[in-house]
């Protein structure tokens, strides 16, 4: 099956609603898609394809606009359909963290220069990469990914990816972005750039006068934070793995931007206030789910949360929970009820439909 005959099934038993530039997008991954059945890259060492290049390769895609579009779905359903066995989908932000933690356990052995072995390790095992929310805001990776993606396109590796951004925007005023610059020829030459600029914020208008904060914990709370998570993630889903300081951040669920986990996954671990930064970079929505009554006896776990929902307040991250009490009863016993009230204010105000239209 094609990626265009799976939407247009899904159009037609209603699971979507029928949109032109989805189906624009869709036709520049259907033609990616016929030619990988018959795509083979060569598997050479990183200098040889560094300069002899494979011009066979078909181009990859390069889809951005803005949040909810439908970027993120329809490259899933491009990445599920591909014949193409060797293929990966990672999140980017992820996919960089993990790059620059194998350059640091190659740096440990030695080598001068610690890209050369890593990039290789990809095009060994990797024909088709799929990148979700490509974006470039740190140094180190604005650094280092021109001269990784030359590798892998010279390489004969096919990459197709999301954004927010045109690719002339990404790192826009970034410490020495003419270093940068040759990076976005390099993205401009190899893959087909597509604005997929719908007017309709197809995931927005699923949270719109939805109900976002569900108690208490009952089969009826369970139900409705299933249901939705059903339809924000298309019933798909795969661990979002984030990489800090040599251990892994995990949100066990992650689909389309979208991400999945229980109170006890993200506060009953010693995680930080930078590891709930990470998260709130990585996901668009969150759903956490089954948030108990927080008191002295679980104080470590409740300022965690506390610092979970102070980050995702300010990355502006859409909040979906289950828990045991409205926010205003949820911390009531213990001397952090007090510095609570302002955490229950933010979760009554992530509930609103103007944050969720934000």
């Amino acid at each position: 099956m094609s990626p265009i005959t799976e939407y247009e099934r899904r159009v037609a038993d209603g699971e979507l609603t029928y949109d032109p530039n989805q189906r624009g997008a869709l036709e520049l991954l259907d033609e990616l898609h016929k030619s990988l059945a018959s795509y083979r890259p060569p598997k050479m060492g990183f200098l040889t394809s560094f300069f002899a290049g494979n011009r066979r390769a078909p181009k990859g895609q390069y889809i951005y606009g803005g949040v909810g579009r439908g970027k993120s779905m329809l490259m899933d359903m491009f990445y599920d359909l591909s014949p193409t066995t060797a293929k990966r989908r990672v999140h980017f932000h992820a996919f960089m963290q993990e790059v620059h933690e194998h350059m640091h356990e190659v740096r440990k052995t030695g080598v001068e220069d610690a890209l050369k072995p890593v990039a290789q390790k990809i095009i060994n095992e990797t024909d088709l990469l799929c990148f979700d929310e490509m974006q470039i805001t740190d140094i180190t990776d604005a650094m280092i990914v021109g001269r990784l993606f030359e590798a892998l396109f010279a390489a004969g590796v096919v990459i197709v990816t999301t954004s927010n951004r045109h690719p002339n925007e990404l790192y826009k005023n970034g410490l020495n972005r003419s270093l940068f610059l040759p990076f976005i020829q390099i993205i401009s030459e190899r893959l087909n750039v597509y604005c997929l600029d719908s007017q309709t914020d197809h995931r927005q208008d699923r949270l719109t006068d939805q109900q976002l904060y569900f108690y208490p914990l009952d089969e009826a709370s369970k139900f409705a934070i299933d249901h939705l998570w059903q339809d924000l993630s298309d019933g798909t889903s795969d661990a979002l793995v984030i990489k800090r300081k040599g251990r892994d951040v995990i949100v066990p669920e992650f689909s389309s931007g979208v991400g999945k986990a229980s109170f006890k996954d993200l506060c009953a671990i010693p995680l930080g206030p930078g590891d709930y930064l990470e998260i709130a970079k990585s996901v668009r929505v969150i759903i956490i789910t089954d948030v108990p009554k927080l008191s002295r006896d679980n104080s470590n776990e409740a300022k965690r949360f506390v610092t979970l929902i102070d980050a995702l307040y300010e990355g502006g991250t859409k909040l979906i929970i289950s828990a045991d009490a409205d926010p205003e009863n949820l911390y009531v016993d213990g001397t952090g009820a007090f510095e609570f009230e302002r955490t229950a204010s933010r979760l009554r105000e992530m509930q609103s439909a103007d944050w969720a239209n934000a």
